[in-house]
């Protein structure tokens, strides 16, 4: 029994190199390579459209038991895609794998999801805003300890300042940290200095335009930007589908007393659930990148006197 199940999966796997070959061949740039080992891949599709053109990004992990007993774990990325249109697609991606069960299906899969881009946009519907979709598992968040950051959200008085102006900012230089890795999820943090929400945008749309960081499965920011007109902190964070890892993110930022920065943590979801884990991952991204970037010396350096300035604790007599 277990040889045969030895030359399945040696034949799962020369069909996905096959089929990983014949894609690469088909879409050129379009696909990109995440981690071959773990075997997760991406592939930017459009709409072809000159006009009202529409773009997604699908996101595809292999099993070991692919094509022969196993469909593929996949996530689509698209601003347009939510509601009914969510539901239809999915449905369709699923009778296209029943209907060729045990037989390679990305070709179709992009094919299909293609078409979907070009029937929204020959409609005269209005692009409705980012949703991020995540049809894998959901992992579950302990919301004990978890600060609300909540009401740290920019309400509609500073919704203005990530309009377009007619002056130009500069993009401030983005610095990319090392990665951390565990058990086939991959974090990896980015560094900004900004000093104004418009920056945060430039910062957020140039990282973006790299095809591996748009395809990553979350990419979790914060940001404090120092008023000193206000003397008051301008801040926010964004999960981005990871519940609750932008508040924490943020309230790392607070606790390091940095300001004038945006940190962004990239991670790709490797198929095994982490748990609280994640959190610490994401976490450890950023205030590595913090510290190889100088921003917490000055704290660290603080810290440090404090603690030579500190009186021994007198012995008590009995």
């Amino acid at each position: 029994m277990a040889d045969v199940m030895d030359l399945e999966n040696d034949g799962d796997l020369q069909s996905q190199f096959e089929e990983v070959e014949a894609l690469s061949s088909i879409y050129g740039d379009e696909w990109c390579v995440i981690d071959e080992a773990s075997r997760i891949f991406c592939i930017k599709i459009s709409s072809n459209l000159e006009e009202r053109k529409l773009t997604a990004c699908l996101q595809i992990i292999l099993p070991p038991d692919y094509p022969s007993a196993a469909p593929p774990i996949y996530q689509v990325n698209a601003a347009w895609l939510r509601g009914a249109e969510r539901a239809k697609l999915a449905n369709s991606l699923e009778d296209l794998y029943v209907e060729h069960a045990g037989e390679s299906i990305l070709y179709l899969w992009v094919e299909k999801i293609r078409e979907l881009l070009v029937e929204k946009s020959q409609s005269s519907e209005t692009v409705d805003q980012p949703e991020k979709v995540n049809v894998t598992a959901e992992e579950e968040v302990d919301d004990e300890d978890i600060p609300d950051f909540r009401t740290l959200k920019l309400n509609t008085e500073n919704a203005h300042l990530f309009m377009d102006h007619s002056y130009d900012e500069e993009l401030p230089a983005i610095n990319h940290g090392n990665t951390i890795s565990d058990r086939r999820s991959t974090f990896q943090p980015h560094l900004a200095p900004v000093v104004t929400p418009r920056q945060v945008k430039m910062v957020l749309e140039k990282l973006y335009e790299n095809k591996k960081i748009a395809s990553a499965t979350h990419n979790i920011y914060a940001y404090r930007i120092f008023c000193e007109d206000k003397h008051s902190f301008l801040q926010d964070c964004e999960d981005d589908g990871e519940t609750a890892a932008g508040g924490r993110l943020l309230h790392l930022l607070q606790i390091l007393d940095v300001r004038n920065v945006m940190v962004v943590v990239s991670r790709w979801y490797g198929g095994i659930l982490l748990g609280p884990d994640r959190f610490k991952h994401i976490n450890n991204c950023a205030r590595n990148i913090l510290v190889d970037e100088g921003y917490t010396a000055c704290l660290e350096e603080a810290t440090r006197s404090g603690a030579k300035s500190k009186r021994p604790k007198s012995k008590k007599t009995k």
